[in-house]
């Protein structure tokens, strides 16, 4: 069996469809089977077409329909995509969905022919293959499919199934969002740093290069805790120490996440309609 699929159809190129395309192509997902499509794609996604021989905007009617169609457009352009999205997908088309929000039922009912579903919530880190994603499946996914699923989604980072197609919102609240948040933090960690004195330069430089340090010992040293890390880097009574009290305060960073995740949890759950 192959743990490529032979065709596959991606609708929507932007940053996080375009990402995954690369990284798929880089794993060695064989060009020839691929189809682009999109209304408005990149110049970058053009090239990308042009290069590796994929079929870009084929006419309709063109394309057999595929072993794996990608959904990657906008969530709220599902109901204007859907006409197109319908006429590719055949009864034995897994369809592969990367919009936030939206469900199983809500696709399938755009998708009449389609019986295998795949929800998937991955994130920009995918880019440099770094990605955290988590994905639920039908009952009418086959093993086949579920390594294609598989297939797809290792090639751009870590993947894990879920048991209830509800956690999707919760992953996109957590990892689909979540780098957000991490910018966030070295924003916020920079600005810090200019109101105890730095230039803010060095202070952008300090906290990027603090970040990204911190985040390659989480993956070099994956039998540690996260809480040991941090224990790791705390003096008793010294300076990390003094920030820290104020960051483990009632008020302070858990509540602040939690708050943060459960608005993204409930705007996910807004977008299903």
């Amino acid at each position: 069996m192959s743990a490529w699929p032979n065709t596959l159809v991606l609708v929507g190129a932007g940053k996080m469809g375009g990402a995954m395309l690369r990284g798929w192509l880089a794993g060695g997902l064989p060009a020839a089977g691929v189809a682009l499509i999109d209304p408005a794609p990149a110049p970058d996604m053009v090239a990308l077409a042009a290069s590796r021989g994929l079929a870009l905007n084929p006419a309709e009617g063109a394309l057999a329909p595929p072993d794996v169609l990608v959904l990657a457009v906008k969530p709220q352009m599902l109901d204007s995509a859907a006409p197109r999205l319908a006429s590719l997908a055949g009864s034995n088309t897994m369809a592969l969905s990367i919009m936030a929000g939206k469900t199983i039922a809500d696709i399938q009912a755009r998708l009449p022919d389609v019986r295998a579903f795949v929800r998937v919530m991955p994130n920009t880190p995918a880019a440099v293959g770094r990605g955290a994603a988590a994905g639920f499946a039908n009952g009418a996914v086959g093993p086949l499919q579920r390594i294609w699923a598989e297939r797809l989604m290792r090639a751009v980072g870590v993947f894990d199934w879920v048991a209830d197609e509800a956690l999707i919102d919760a992953v996109t609240a957590i990892s689909g969002s979540g780098p957000a948040y991490v910018f966030a933090l070295v924003e916020a960690m920079a600005r810090a740093g200019e109101a105890v004195g730095l230039p803010a330069d060095l202070a952008m430089r300090l906290a990027r290069a603090t970040v990204e340090g911190a985040g390659e010992l989480l993956n070099r040293e994956p039998e540690v805790s996260a809480a040991q890390l941090r224990v790791n880097v705390t003096s008793p009574a010294g300076t990390t120490a003094a920030a820290l009290a104020v960051l483990q305060a009632p008020d302070g960073l858990d509540a602040l996440m939690a708050r943060a995740a459960a608005a993204a949890h409930r705007r996910a759950r807004e977008l299903a309609g």
